[in-house]
């Protein structure tokens, strides 16, 4: 049973081997390798912790430790003083179990610069804020499932962390230090996702230590989490389905594939099947029952790459004939790994926090995939929860002469284009990049990693040439489990 309020905000750079420790500021690093699941890449870095109080204002309470990593740049005698700092997303994901995936992506800025990662307070290696999934007998669509959750959850966090303290405001602090320790002036910020909120933020607080920013699948100050995931993802899977409900020969082979969607996910709500299928990831046989939320949620984080996207039109052909199989498999092995890399405690801690008071249930979303399932559960969840404070000025948007390069995925269904517009808007020195079939978080898609080294070298995002970008196509739909065939 996959629990739609469960993982609400979600929301791949040759470095040189790190074969013995070494010292950055008054950091002492040691030789580690960063893994990411469900991913083959093993990075060798350097890793260290920085001691930091859980509670600022109580400096001799709590301290926690950040668990950093250091991708030394590739001429390392010769590396600029402003070093890179990539923000993860979620919020919940670890900097460090990300960073396999998206190595590529820095490729170009790893020759020149040193390259850190921290994984944020309630995350990864930092005092992280994990907990249990729901047993399946909860009711996925249930905001009273969901506040019960979220009390269980509390249970187990509140030995080891004051819940207050995990939010962007304690992070971006954190980060500062982490700046000061490692003895750099200026730092350049690339945030993916929810990390893009962490870099604007931190551009203002601390405009004066901040180089350039890089938002990729771009964040507003203004927007609330949760209020609009569901009304975006049907834009994305109009964009996305759309071309094979235009296209005569997909069509016969697929039928429309929202038609298809809405008829299968009638079907999971009245007669929910039982499900026999192999696990995708050991093989093990398996037997489950099959429910419209597992389907929600495979569809909502399958639209995030629009390659799974793809496969999805006839994925849905398959269990209009009673075949669900291959959709089961793919709803666990999607589930498993979203369990496996989020916090949900930081991810609530951030959430109830920042945007908990401004969560709306729109009941013009009652009708799409999602509905408003999410802000309920959250709203639920938020009544709980403890909350910490948010700055004054926190939903104002950023305004700098800070250098900005924006990204964003023509089908993203999270952070759509229209986001990386309203944020560009408020910075002059800023240029906004949509990248053509892409999804969230592109920073990796086509030629960007030579755009993103050349912009932090240049600092002038207007004079790139990004015609490259033009050769990225879209992904057509599969019509057979070995792709498209026309």
């Amino acid at each position: 049973m996959r629990h739609r309020w469960l993982f609400p905000a979600l929301i791949l750079a040759a470095c040189a081997p790190a074969a013995q420790a070494r010292t950055l500021g008054t950091l002492e690093f040691k030789p580690c390798a960063l893994s990411a699941p469900l991913s083959a890449s093993v990075v060798q870095a350097q890793c260290t912790t920085l001691a930091v109080p859980e509670n600022p204002k109580a400096p001799d309470g709590r301290r926690i430790s950040l668990r950093i990593g250091w991708i030394p740049a590739g001429r390392e005698e010769a590396a600029e003083p402003d070093p890179v700092f990539m923000l993860a997303g979620g919020p919940g994901q670890s900097a460090l179990d990300s960073y396999p995936q998206v190595q590529p992506a820095f490729a170009e800025v790893v020759r020149k610069r040193n390259l850190i990662l921290v994984d944020q307070r309630g995350t990864g290696g930092s005092n992280p804020l994990q907990c249990a999934n729901p047993t399946d007998a909860m009711d996925p669509d249930s905001p009273q499932a969901a506040a019960d959750y979220a009390r269980q959850c509390m249970a187990t966090l509140e030995k080891k962390a004051d819940l207050r303290h995990y939010t962007t405001g304690q992070a971006i602090a954190d980060l500062d230090s982490v700046r000061q320790a490692i003895g750099a002036d200026k730092i350049n910020l690339v945030g993916v996702s929810y990390g893009t909120r962490v870099a604007q933020q931190y551009a203002a607080a601390y405009p004066q230590h901040t180089r350039a920013i890089v938002l990729d699948g771009v964040v507003p100050n203004s927007l609330v989490l949760g209020n609009e995931f569901a009304a975006n993802l049907e834009h994305a899977l109009d964009l996305q389905f759309g071309r094979c409900a235009r296209d005569a020969k997909c069509t016969e082979k697929l039928g429309d594939p929202r038609q298809r969607l809405n008829a299968l996910m009638k079907t999971l709500k009245d007669t929910p099947p039982t499900v026999s299928f192999r696990d995708p990831a050991t093989g093990v046989a398996r037997q489950e029952v099959l429910t419209a939320g597992d389907v929600a949620m495979l569809v909502r984080m399958s639209a995030y790459l629009p390659l799974m996207t793809a496969t999805l039109p006839l994925q849905f052909s398959e269990a209009a004939q009673g075949r669900y199989d291959t959709l089961a498999a793919s709803a666990n092995m999607i589930g498993d790994s979203l369990a496996d890399a989020m916090a949900i405690g930081m991810q609530l801690s951030v959430i109830c926090t920042e945007d908990g008071s401004e969560l709306k249930a729109d009941p013009a979303q009652d009708g799409t995939l999602l509905g408003n399932a999410i802000v309920e559960g959250l709203t639920a969840q938020c009544a709980v929860w403890p909350k910490g404070t948010r700055a004054a000025n926190f939903r104002k948007p950023l305004s700098t002469q800070v250098p900005a390069l924006l990204l964003s995925g023509q089908f993203d269904p999270v952070t759509p284009p229209r986001y990386g517009e309203e944020v560009a808007k408020a910075l002059p020195n800023a240029r906004h990049l949509v990248l053509r079939g892409q999804g969230h978080n592109v920073i990796a898609a086509g030629c960007t990693p030579q755009l993103l080294g050349k912009f932090l070298d240049g600092l002038d995002p207007k004079a790139l040439d990004a015609k490259c970008l033009d050769r990225l196509t879209d992904t057509p739909p599969f019509t057979g489990f070995y792709g498209w065939d026309p």
